[in-house]
């Protein structure tokens, strides 16, 4: 019994100290776009990186007309 009077302090504390915490991060924006990571990942930016244009295609346009010929 008398390990819970100093148990039920001390979980107090720590839940002050959490509240805290959660009030600091919903002030700082942290929750603010919860979908957003989860999107990104998916958003293709790979063409920027190939070399290719918005289109698809190759940003060259020498190579693009001999390619259809």
């Amino acid at each position: 019994m008398e390990v819970i009077y100093s148990l039920i302090p001390g979980m107090m504390f720590f839940g002050l100290i959490f509240l805290a915490v959660l009030i600091w991060a919903v002030k700082k924006g942290q929750y603010e776009d919860m979908e957003g990571n989860a999107s990104r990942i998916l958003m293709d930016d790979d063409e920027e990186m190939m070399g290719l244009s918005d289109d698809g295609k190759n940003g060259d346009a020498n190579n693009s007309d001999s390619n259809s010929a």
